[in-house]
């Protein structure tokens, strides 16, 4: 394998294993320790795979071609005569006359020959003209040249219409204005009346590439992708590979007036509106004799040409999003479109897993996977990322919000509204007066002050909650297809935005005055909010950003396609608390390989990588053989650390000093002996660990209970003496802050001596710290997990999918399937938080894991092969501590 450096001996054999994998067409496990290169070995295992694959196939179709070249002249005399093997029009064994199967065989081969000879001349035009790019630098100056001449002829153009229409009077229609004219709903036709022409103007012959075989690579974060193109920059097939990176609209806009918007969803329906805007003005454009409508906004970095240029340029050379949406202000053209236009010729497809892992969004992206391969790295969250992108809530208040606004829409402009779109929101209106019937209130009340008569939490099939809330008639199919497609939410919005805050001065006439019940209603939710919580902005701050916020129904058509999966694949949960405003809609995804099925069936191979992907039995299980992948198909690779033995001790500690037998369980952990107990253990390590000690508990309440105790005791002043003490806050942007404050107090102790030796930070497993946050160096020289972070048995959801478990899967070793589950997600929490530690070749630090329970051969062989190896068990503190000190 081609490589930029002397490859470890664990990446040869990992990426022997990738290779294998992807030329069987396997569906591989392979889990790699951070710091052991795992992404460089992705990137040379697989596209080595990808450049043997394509080598091969182009000398197929190479001797196909010259196949056909050579057999051409004896062609007209053999279909002269008759067959040699029997009388003309004689059947064969499957009853056709030998020279009808004949002739259909030499079709088939005459065509795969002519599509050949296409792709094969396509190719040559996609590469000489990136040759051409890439080496011709005037050709880059002339395009940009041409377009600023273009700029400014729109520019004159428009400044012309401006001066002849002014005096002239605007053309005013049932006295709405121009702005007030985007908010009218087009006539909607379904799928079934007409078919959606979508794309570029032209038509465009490159577009329609030869057969590409791609990787797809997924990963969780923007900047986890962004590394990832930084790897394959630096790798040796940098400079041949053409990749293309694709993130979000809210990533990838270049265009300010949308990017303003702020939320992801109004910021794709903004979008979408503007390319619909498009084509109908092209198409009003062709048609004469019609009055021409109010000209609707179009997005200026939409067009043709600019997206051929950026599409060849995303080609010639590896870029991730920032270099892309730098590209795309330098070249006035749309990197969201030019990245997907590049997608068909693209080898390498960077993108986040949301975006491949829900269909809808796929389809919408052009990604086809047929018979390609798909990498899913940082895959450890995999299940939960399925179960969360199909699973969808809506609160009381955001179902009556979402009403009152619908409703004043719909009288607002009832008039200008056609059939069929009076129709659709009459049935939205229905749907969510029923929904609001089953949390037990009125849609046309305060949802604030509603108080809910039978508080708690109840659980239903999809099937009886549409049956018990009435809407079992309606077609949730239709209805959703049509919010996605009619651009209803984003109408909405701006409606909202137009008539719901009452600072602008509003015209005086009947209809206006209808909707000062928008601007009450707004109003009195805003305080009913209020009244909950304290207020952490000024009041016309809190109304602005509430404005702002995307639309309530933006949410509710999420839950409207949650409902419409399968019956035994998810449930309703009904949360009634205090209001109708506080309780909520839940729909709960229980089968995430119904999803991931569609994947794993399209793909040639599939591969599922993680730094730490123990344990794999929920892989196996709850993704893979419920779709029914065959066993002998799925691959399983694990390694080792690059890191010497000796840079790491992990301990499994059963007492602590006073010999107290460590077992933090809900029955003994909040008694006061277990709190003193792992108080004098931290006492202890303290006093010889240097640098940054990272302590994980199982629960916020739970470390914030230790932490009161402690205080109250004087074990917090003894631990301050050696340590200065951090907490993980629970808002996200103050985790930023607390992380900066922690590293410069470590580098500050290092550097000055004295009797403090560093920084002590109480983390929380499955909080900001435990995942995506690197403890390297002095940052974590020991981790320490404060017993077993079992997740709440008593969840209604996580109740409903150990009983969803237990029904369809089958028992493992003697034990209950919902038994496993537990298990394996409070391990995979334990796995993700001490594999902080650790995070390059040279790192040193030790693990402790505070809990007799570890020992246990179920939960021990749960941890990764690489601390499993290593991993010492100490009765007694004493001995623990003797190891430490060495």
């Amino acid at each position: 394998f081609p490589f930029p450096f002397q490859p470890y001996r664990i990446q040869e054999q990992f990426m022997a294993a990738l290779y294998g994998a992807l030329e069987a067409g396997s569906v591989g496990i392979f889990e790699s320790p951070t710091g052991t290169g795992k992404s460089l070995s992705l990137i040379c295992g697989a596209l080595s795979w990808l450049r043997d694959f394509e080598e091969k196939k182009q000398q197929e179709e190479a001797r196909l071609l010259a196949l056909e070249g050579g057999g051409q002249e004896g062609s007209g005399q053999e279909g002269g005569r008759p067959l040699a093997s029997g009388e003309p029009g004689c059947p064969n064994s499957s009853g056709e006359p030998d020279w009808i199967t004949a002739f259909v065989q030499k079709k088939e081969e005459q065509d795969l020959v002519n599509r050949l000879k296409e792709e094969q001349i396509r190719r040559k035009k996609r590469e000489d003209r990136l040759e051409k790019i890439r080496h011709n630098v005037q050709l880059k100056y002339a395009a940009k040249r041409k377009r600023a001449e273009e700029d400014e002829t729109k520019r004159l153009l428009q400044l012309s219409k401006e001066i002849l229409s002014e005096g002239a009077g605007a053309d005013e229609l049932e006295q709405l204005d121009h702005n007030e004219e985007e908010l009218i709903l087009a006539e909607y036709e379904s799928d079934e009346e007409k078919k959606v022409a979508s794309g570029l103007e032209e038509d465009d012959d490159d577009l329609e590439e030869e057969h590409v075989t791609k990787i797809y690579y997924c990963s969780r974060t923007h900047s986890q992708l962004s590394q990832f193109v930084h790897e394959v920059q630096k790798s040796p097939f940098g400079k041949d590979t053409r990749l293309v990176s694709l993130g979000s609209r809210q990533n990838l806009c270049v265009n300010e007036e949308v990017r303003r918007l702020g939320a992801l969803q109004l910021i794709n329906d903004r979008c979408m509106e503007m390319q619909k805007n498009k084509h109908e003005k092209k198409s009003d454009e062709e048609t004469e004799g019609k009055k021409r409508r109010v000209s609707r906004a179009v997005c200026p970095f939409y067009s043709y040409e600019q997206m051929q240029f950026l599409r060849d340029e995303v080609l010639v050379e590896v870029k991730d999003i920032e270099q892309l949406v730098t590209l795309g202000r330098e070249t006035k053209a749309c990197p969201y479109y030019g990245s997907r236009y590049a997608i068909p010729a693209a080898q390498l497809v960077v993108l986040p897993y949301q975006m491949l892992l829900h269909e809808a969004t796929r389809s919408a992206a052009g990604i086809n996977l047929k018979d390609q391969v798909v990498i899913i790295d940082e895959a450890h969250n995999l299940i939960d990322t399925i179960t969360c992108i199909h699973s969808a809530e809506v609160s009381g208040s955001q179902l009556c919000c979402a009403h009152s606004q619908l409703l004043q829409y719909m009288e607002r402009y009832r008039k200008r509204l056609k059939a069929k779109n009076l129709m659709y929101i009459k049935q939205i209106l229905y749907l969510l007066e029923r929904f609001v019937v089953m949390l037990g209130g009125n849609v046309n009340q305060n949802p604030s002050c509603q108080a809910v008569s039978q508080t708690g939490t109840v659980l239903k099939s999809i099937n009886d909650f549409l049956f018990q809330s009435q809407i079992d008639n309606i077609n949730l199919f239709k209805v959703q297809r049509y919010c996605e497609k009619s651009l209803i939410s984003r109408k909405l919005f701006g409606f909202v935005e137009r008539y719901g805050n009452p600072a602008p001065a509003v015209k005086t006439n009947k209809e206006n005055q209808k909707l000062t019940g928008l601007q009450n209603f707004l109003l009195t939710l805003q305080q009913g909010s209020d009244k909950e919580g304290p207020r952490q902005s000024p009041p016309a701050e809190a109304e602005k950003d509430q404005l702002r916020a995307a639309s309530p129904l933006m949410h509710i058509e999420g839950f409207l396609s949650a409902l419409t999966n399968a019956n035994e694949d998810g449930r309703v949960i009904l949360n009634r608390q205090g209001t109708v405003g506080q309780s909520s809609l839940k729909f709960l995804l229980l089968n995430p390989a119904v999803h991931f099925a569609k994947v794993v069936k399209e793909c040639r191979a599939v591969i599922i990588a993680g730094g730490t992907m123990q344990p794999v039995a929920d892989f196996r299980e709850q993704l893979l053989s419920c779709p029914g992948v065959e066993p002998a198909r799925i691959v399983e690779f694990s390694c080792g650390h690059v890191i010497p033995p000796e840079n790491i001790l992990p301990i499994i500690l059963c007492s602590g000093p006073s010999n107290q037998q460590l077992e933090f369980t809900y029955q003994t952990r909040d008694l006061p002996q277990m709190m003193d107990e792992t108080g004098r253990i931290l006492c202890n390590l303290c006093n010889v660990v240097p640098g940054g000690v990272v302590c994980f508990f199982p629960s916020y309440d739970y470390e914030k209970q230790v932490y009161a105790h402690w205080e109250k005791t004087g074990l917090l002043t003894l631990l301050a003496a050696k340590k200065k003490i951090f907490q993980e806050p629970k808002k996200a942007n103050q985790v930023e802050q607390v992380l900066l404050e922690y590293a410069k107090c470590i580098k500050r102790c290092s550097q000055a001596g004295g009797q403090m030796t560093g920084a002590l930070l109480l983390s929380v497993v499955g909080g900001k710290m435990s995942e995506g946050i690197n403890f390297s160096d002095d940052l974590g020289r020991c981790v320490i997990m404060v017993g077993m972070p079992y997740p709440n048995i008593k969840s209604p959801e996580l109740q409903e999918k150990m009983t969803w478990l237990d029904k369809t899967m089958p028992r493992a070793a003697g034990q209950a399937p919902s038994r496993v589950l537990i298990e394996n997600l409070c391990m995979k929490a334990v796995n993700q938080s001490i594999g902080r530690a650790i995070r390059h070749q040279k790192d040193f630090a030790s693990i402790l894991l505070l809990d007799h329970r570890y020992t246990r051969p179920a939960v021990f062989n749960k941890l990764p092969q690489w601390i499993r190896e290593r991993t010492q068990v100490k009765p007694t503190f004493g001995s623990a501590f003797a190891e430490l000190r060495k």
